[in-house]
């Protein structure tokens, strides 16, 4: 059993890891010898108190996104000097966007765990039978890491040999 103290403790852990910046995304359909898709995103800089407090829709939200993009545009216009014309889609995405639609705190990356001086948590917990895995474990942030993640907290389940057997009796 957890004691209210070691649930509080462990909780307080979780809430002391710092989060990196948010980001900015910007998505595009558009023409080059029949229709491409590109999808080019800034490094977790974009600070969230820039966003704050703007409404969703808003004029001055939609000439914040324009103006925050901006970057990502100049950067493209490098390679493909006239990509705005070519441009079909376009949709930017911002911190407010990944505070909605990915339920991050203040449109956060992830937690900031600096390589070489702090690791990610694993996926055990203080909570019998609880496990957690996704980002803010380890291995980390980014597609690839949470699929490792998740078979690492479903590896800590149960033993190599018993994924085998089951392996064996679906005929894999």
């Amino acid at each position: 059993d957890l004691s209210d103290d070691a649930f509080q403790q462990w909780n307080q852990s979780l809430s002391d890891t710092p989060e990196c910046k948010s980001f900015m995304h910007l998505h595009l359909g558009f023409d080059s010898t029949g229709k491409h898709v590109l999808h080019a995103y800034t490094p977790a800089s974009e600070p969230y108190d820039q966003w704050a407090g703007l409404k969703r829709g808003s004029q001055e939200y939609l000439a914040r996104k324009q103006e925050r993009s901006g970057v990502l545009w100049k950067a493209l216009e490098q390679i493909v000097p006239d990509i705005r014309s070519r441009a079909d889609i376009e949709m930017i995405g911002t911190p407010l966007t990944h505070e909605k639609f990915l339920r991050r705190s203040r449109g956060s990356y992830g937690p900031a765990i600096r390589a070489g001086q702090d690791m990610f948590p694993f996926s055990e917990t203080p909570v019998k039978r609880l496990i957690r895995c996704g980002d803010s474990v380890f291995p980390g942030i980014g597609l690839p890491a949470v699929a490792a993640g998740a078979l690492i907290a479903a590896n800590s389940r149960s033993s190599i040999l018993s994924h085998l057997a089951l392996l064996d009796e679906i005929g894999l």
